[in-house]
């Protein structure tokens, strides 16, 4: 297995321990034992026919829909490989949100989704200055050949603030890759805040992951990326499938960092001193700003983690910071902590943390 990693300059170092302390429904299907039930048989032989006559599909919800898919193809492909191919397509999902400033509050003022994509109504509670919006993907997990796209587009002088409701889930593959692409662009001015829960990705999972950061002038973003191998609830462990991941934060053009990934399941870097010392937990946090000063990163450096290994480190204008370890609520602990202290200095706003994470 391979890891392959661009950095524009230099990754952070010297890792620091924690203190002590198409959805149609099928044609109907008689089965073959319909004889021992001939009454039951006749019903259903009626039902399907009168579905038939009114030219028209049995109405399934969409959150099912990936279970049932899920599960046909684990019961086709007892060990999954990665060029099986057995599932040929799958959903395509899109959002597309547009945030204008309107006198002293950030509106959203363009909303386009397509597929089980969608945004809650916006939030402001800390004033009409900040928009908060909840993005919601009802099935909750993406299997082999889906494809979700999120764009934001944060206007000049807005603060938008995005989260999630709970973990993403990527389902077992039996063939093709998944793939999840979000892409946050911030104008002059613009403040963006991005706070998802973590990424769970099952093992026998093919997924491909990428955050793309587009920043014009001035603009700040505070944000991060966590990602899980394996249910640890469940002890599973990451042992088949494949992840690739990509990550890029560009201002005026310039690209300021970038990071892909390429881990295998069950290959050595998954396990040795120079990759995840065999831990499934892994993210990256990002504070991009014109300026990052000395105090701020000194500020970072003193948080403490309950768990795991975190560094942190500084570019050109953007404040780095890592985690490894076995708990995503220790990564999510450990960002949300860096967040709160450089919040303030960044966007002169006390931090307020989304009321969901508390449901």
């Amino acid at each position: 297995m391979q890891r392959m990693i661009e950095l524009s300059r230099m990754a952070p170092v010297g890792l620091r321990r924690p203190n002590a302390a198409s959805t149609a429904c099928p044609r109907p299907r008689i089965s073959k034992h319909e004889s021992a039930f001939p009454g039951l048989a006749a019903r259903f032989r009626g039902w399907a026919r009168t579905f038939s006559e009114r030219g028209s599909s049995v109405p399934v919800g969409r959150s099912i829909v990936p279970a049932v898919r899920y599960t046909r193809a684990m019961r086709r492909v007892a060990h999954p490989s990665l060029d099986s191919g057995v599932l040929p397509g799958g959903w395509r999902a899109r959002l597309d949100l547009g945030y204008r400033r309107v006198g002293e509050r950030t509106v959203l003022t363009t909303r386009a989704h397509e597929g089980p994509l969608v945004v809650q109504k916006s939030l402001y509670p800390e004033g009409d200055t900040v928009c908060q919006n909840v993005i919601i993907h009802p099935p909750g997990g993406i299997v082999g050949g889906d494809s979700l796209a999120v764009n934001i587009d944060a206007g000049p002088c807005t603060h938008v603030q995005l989260t999630t409701p709970g973990a993403a889930k990527c389902y077992r593959s039996g063939g093709a890759f998944a793939r999840q692409g979000i892409h946050l662009r911030a104008a002059r001015g613009a403040v963006l805040e991005w706070l998802p829960q973590e990424t769970i990705v099952f093992d026998a999972s093919k997924i491909e992951l990428e955050l793309s950061i587009e920043l014009i002038d001035d603009a700040r973003f505070l944000g991060w990326d966590v990602v899980c191998l394996g249910r640890t609830a469940a002890r599973e462990r990451f042992d088949r499938g494949a992840l690739r991941q990509r990550l890029t934060l560009t201002r005026d053009g310039t690209l300021v960092f970038a990071e892909r990934a390429l881990l295998n399941g069950g290959a050595p870097l998954l396990t040795s001193p120079v990759g995840l010392q065999g831990n499934p937990v892994f993210g990256t946090f990002l504070a991009a700003a014109p300026v990052v000063t000395d105090a701020m990163l000194e500020s970072c450096r003193q948080v403490s983690l309950i768990a795991g290994e975190g560094a942190v480190t500084r570019l050109p204008g953007v404040v780095i910071a890592r985690y490894r370890g076995a708990s995503a609520a220790a990564a999510r602990h450990y960002f949300v902590e860096l967040w709160q202290r450089l919040r303030p200095a960044l966007t002169l706003r006390a931090a307020m943390p989304p009321r969901i994470w508390a449901t």
